[in-house]
Formats: structure tokens, sequence, C-alpha cells
């Protein structure tokens, strides 16, 4: 068996990084596209390895001269690279496809080695390797039957959106016996390119062969073996995270892009925090059945907003402001309050980085719960000059929850002592109390320095819509952020939701309901293995103590690098002492997948899991 490489193209997509070396040239992790192929094929004890090459192709001889490759490589020029496709540079190298089997790869994809594995290993003469097709993904998809025939090959102007979850993508790797490319791709791609010209692709000869009786080619798929194209600089970095040269590099690259896991298809996010049971279907139906008039509409302003997020939560319009995420309203209100701020930690650190160290009057619960109470924080600022206090409730990342009758003394000490109190309720639908919101008419007239964010990311599991709201009864506060931001912070979207979903409100009460099932059995199974202690959690997330000689570093890495699932390390979290994590809360099936993982790291010689799940 050979290998060939087609490796002509211009790479025009990636724009000054292939002004002076070929796509192949282009470095992922510090080392280029080519080596990395030509290495991974060097292993297999091919009889050769024949390289198309185009664009720069002197230089990429020389290149490809230097690496010490042990395989014999055997060079074909495409001499007019710049005005064909890679039809033309197959088609140049046709007649290598007759004297042997071939596995034929494009220059700019990155894989681990085992995929290559899966092709030579299968026994069947001829395969195009191919993926379940991702939102991310570009270029000719194929349909396939329940033995892996090829049905279709669908270009562009052939993809229907609607039908997706039906498309495999391909991944531009092939398996080509002898015989197939001399009765069926050989003879094709010539009349093909006879007929319609060389500014073609080699797949559309591939989509010709699949409407035989018997075309002789099938089709086998990836599962979870990683693998990228990189066409421009998007998928570079990607890329870049994805083959992360160790697991500490690749946690911290995708910790670093705060979000877009869409991107990363197999990756369960415990990190971000979200209601794993809302929205409810029909919901997103609605959304998506005005997404058309929503994308080309403009969104009302910021006081249309105010009045949608007051009517779902019964307050008046003129002490709501809307935010574009709850980030956006902390940003504004930390730059209005002069004065030293009274908070406890270790606690969600938007805040904190909105003021100087020095402006902070931290409180540190003495106890390996990091729980308090409104007492404690009351004892402690008693004698302290602090202008605001500062509450998260439930606690994040600790899950502490101070009752509702606990709150509302807070808020009358705050008023006693002259202090604006922040409250910071995203997390308190969580709790088990019922009715433990603060955000209700009366509570705030009551408490004219009472201030209460909710992020709606959090509790109605929308983070992509970014909506947050503020409420107070304090006119001049309210008036101020609305000046600080934009008149059109909240997309379409977001405004559409927010006038849709008071209809939904019996779908999110249920939604807590079954939550609260879900999350007492994950704490149980958790509290099942031995190196872990949980702490007791009021929200949708749950800080856990590793114990014994285990790091929390480790522990994170291993989580993403083998099971490809991303947590909060905590360990330089201000406030935290000691190897603590952060669990998000998700659907029974994830948590299983969490408790595994963590009993396989944390006791390898005893892996059988047993968990309890509640029936809901």
């Amino acid at each position: 068996m050979q290998g060939m490489i087609l490796a002509a193209g211009m790479g025009k997509r990636l724009k000054e990084l292939t002004n002076n070396n070929t796509k192949s040239m282009v470095k992922v992790n510090g080392v280029t596209m080519i080596e990395r192929m030509l290495r991974q094929l060097d292993e297999l004890q091919l009889s050769k390895i024949v390289l198309v090459i185009g664009y720069k192709g002197k230089e990429l001889l020389e290149f490809v001269s230097t690496l010490g490759i042990h395989t014999p490589i055997e060079y074909v020029e495409n001499k007019i690279y710049d005005k064909t496709n890679n039809i033309y540079s197959l088609y140049m190298a046709r007649d290598y496809l007759l004297r042997e089997d071939t596995l034929l790869l494009e220059s700019d994809l990155i894989f681990e080695s085992s995929i290559l594995s899966k092709l030579i290993d299968n026994p069947y003469p001829s395969l195009a390797l191919v993926a379940k097709y991702e939102s991310w993904m570009d270029g000719t998809v194929v349909t396939l039957d329940e033995d892996n025939n090829i049905k279709s090959f669908l270009s562009k102007k052939d993809f229907k959106y609607e039908d997706r979850h039906e498309y495999f993508k391909t991944v531009n790797i092939y398996k080509f016996s002898k015989e197939f490319s001399a009765t069926h791709y050989v003879p094709f791609l010539e009349a093909y390119s006879k007929a319609l010209g060389n500014n073609e692709y080699y797949e559309q000869v591939l989509k010709v062969i699949t409407m035989l009786d018997k075309p002789e080619i099938k089709a086998t798929i990836l599962e979870n073996e990683p693998w990228y194209e990189i066409d421009d600089v998007q998928d570079l970095d990607i890329a870049e995270s994805i083959f992360a040269t160790s697991s500490h590099e690749k946690l911290n690259k995708i910790q670093n892009r705060y979000g877009g896991y869409w991107r990363y298809p197999g990756l369960i996010d415990f990190c971000y925090l979200v209601n794993p049971f809302y929205p409810p279907p029909k919901l997103l139906d609605e959304i998506k059945a005005n997404f058309d008039r929503l994308i080309c509409d403009y969104p009302s302003g910021i006081e249309v907003n105010s009045l949608l997020a007051a009517k779902y939560f019964g307050l008046k319009k003129e002490h709501v402001v809307v935010g574009n995420g709850a980030a956006e309203l902390i940003k504004s209100l930390m730059g209005i309050f002069d004065g030293k701020i009274g908070m406890a930690l270790p606690t969600f650190e938007e805040y904190v980085n909105r003021k100087r160290s020095n402006d902070l009057v931290p409180f540190y619960p003495d106890n390996k719960n990091y729980s308090y109470t409104a007492d404690d924080l009351i004892n402690f600022y008693e004698d302290k000059d602090i202008s605001v206090l500062l509450l998260i409730n439930p606690d994040n990342p600790s899950g502490n929850y101070i009752n509702k009758s606990g709150i509302l003394k807070l808020a009358a000490w705050a008023e006693s002592k002259q202090i604006n109190f922040i409250l910071d309720e995203s997390f308190v639908d969580f709790a088990d109390e019922t009715s433990a919101t603060l955000l209700q008419e009366e509570i705030l007239s009551s408490f004219p320095n009472l201030i209460v964010l909710k992020s709606i990311s959090k509790s109605f599991g929308v983070p992509g819509l970014r909506l947050g709201i503020l409420a107070a009864n304090n006119m001049e506060l309210i008036e101020t952020i609305r000046k600080d931001i934009a008149i059109w912070n909240i997309n379409s979207f977001g405004e559409f939701y927010m006038q849709i979903f008071e209809k939904y409100r019996d779908d999110y009460e249920n939604a807590m309901q079954k939550f609260k099932l879900v999350r007492r059995d994950y704490i149980e199974n958790l509290e099942a293995i031995d190196s872990i202690r949980v702490v007791p959690s009021q929200a949708n997330y749950v800080m856990c103590e590793i114990l014994g000689a285990y790091k929390t570093k480790d522990v994170t890495e291993a989580l993403l690098d083998r099971f490809n699932l991303l947590i909060k390390d905590l360990s330089q979290k201000n406030g935290a002492d000691g190897e603590y994590v952060r669990l998000a809360v998700k659907r029974p099936e994830e948590n299983k997948k969490m408790v595994a993982a963590l009993k396989e790291i944390l006791e390898p010689n005893n892996i059988i899991v047993e968990v309890h799940e509640q029936k809901i």
C-alpha cells in the first residue's frame, strides 16, 4: 500500500500564513501539518508516499527533504495549481492509483494516528472516512444506509439543514484498492475531467460512482477520534487546542476560550452553570418559528425590554434594567460605588475583578464547608468601614445558602447602617426553599438600599441569549445604569424570549423540581467516592475537595484529556484553601459519566461504578 497526499493548493484563506510557504507548511502547535502527516504515514511501512505539489512546490520539496522520512517519497507537480482544483492534482497522479492500494489524504488535515489504522485494519478494500456532521463543518457531506453504503454525495448547493441529522462529513481521507481505482475511479476521473474541466473537486467523481448499482466503496465512521480540517485562522486556533502538546496546554487553551464549545462536539461542559432541564422544546420551537423575522429586525430599546422583564417578575418598569448578561450589569454597577465593599470569599470573581484589591474587605468562613449565616456577616461587618455589602446567594462556588428570612435580616441591617446591599440571586431558584427571591416590589420598596441582580442565563438555561436583570427602588441608580449601557444592548432573540417566557412558567417550575431530584442523587453518588469530600450545595453546582495525594490540576487535566469533561479548578481561587473543584449539575446521563470518570481517575483499582438514579 502507498500513501498519496494532495498538497498543491494555495491556501488563500490562511492569508499571510501562506504568503511564503504552502498551506501544509503552516504550523499547528509548532509542527507543520505536512511533517505531522508524513511521520504518521512513515510509521505504516508503506511502499512509498506520493506528494502532489504545486504552489510553493520547491519550498515544500526542500522542507520535506530535511525531515528524515524513511518511506520513499515521489513527487508529482501540478504546474497550473492556480487555475485548477484538486481534481486535476489527482488526475496528474492517476497512474499511481493504478499500481497499488492507496491511502489518499488532503494536506490540510490534522488527526490522531489511530484514524489511519481504522482504515487499514478494515477488511473492506475501498473506504471513505466520515464523521457525524456538526454545525462547524464545511464541505462535502454524504448520506449512508444501514450497512454504511454511501447513498449520495451532497455538495453545498444540495445541503439541506433540516436533514443535517442524517449527514456525515467526509474527512478527506480515503482508502482506494488498486482494483477500485482501475475499474471505477480512474476511468471516471478521466471522463469527468475531459467533460467538465479541471476546476472541480475529486469528490465529484465519487458522487458519480455512488450512482452505480455497485459503487464498490463504503464509509467507515469515526467515533470520538479527533481530527480537524484547517482552512483558515479560526480552524487553526481550534486545532491547536484539540491537538495541544500536553494535557496542561490543552486545558489552558480550551478554558481561555470562555465558551463556544459547540466547536468541540464530544466535550461535556461541567464548568459553565446552566439549567439542564430548561428551556422546553416548545419554547425553542417558538423561537425557531420566528427566526427569520427576528434576525432581520432591530430589537426594541431599553425601555421596552425593561418592561418585559418587569412584567415577568411582577416589578415596576422604572425599577428594572436589562443587561446583556448579568456581566454587563455587574461592570456598570461596580463602577458606580465608591468606598470599600464587603464580600464573602471565595465568590464569583466578576465582582472582585471590577474593584481594586485594597477596596475589598473580605469575610473568610472559618470552616471546611465555607458556610456562613446572615449573623456571621452582620457580626463581622458591624465595625467595618464599608459602603457596600455584596452577597451571592447561593454563593459561587461553595453553594452556601442563606434562607430568605436571613437575607431580609441582612437587608434591614444594611438599611440601618446606610450601606448599599447588592444581592446576586442568579442561583436562588435552585435552592430547596420556595419563593426565596427578593425580586418583589414590596421588598424593593421597603429597602431603598437593596439592589438585586439575576442572571437569566443560569436558571433559565439560555446563556447564548445573554440576558440579566438588575432591580432596585433607587431610581437614580437605575437611570445611571441605563445611560451607561447601550440602548440596543439586547438582541431581538433575547427580547423575543422575554416576550414569551411567561407562557412557560409551569414548565420552569417543573424543571426546577426535576433538577432538585437529580442534584440529590448526583451528590449521593459523588459522596460515595472515597477521595472526594462534597461541600453541601443549594445551587446547580457542587464544590468538592479532592482528598489524599491527588491534585485538582491533575484531576482537571485528566478529565478533559481522557474523558472530554471540562470542570472548574478552584485551587487558585481567592479564598479557597485546598484542592477544590466545582462540578456543574447536569442531566443524569452526563452526571453518571462524571462520577464514573472521577472513580476511574481517583480509584483506578476499583472502576466498577454503580450510581443511584432517581426516576423522574
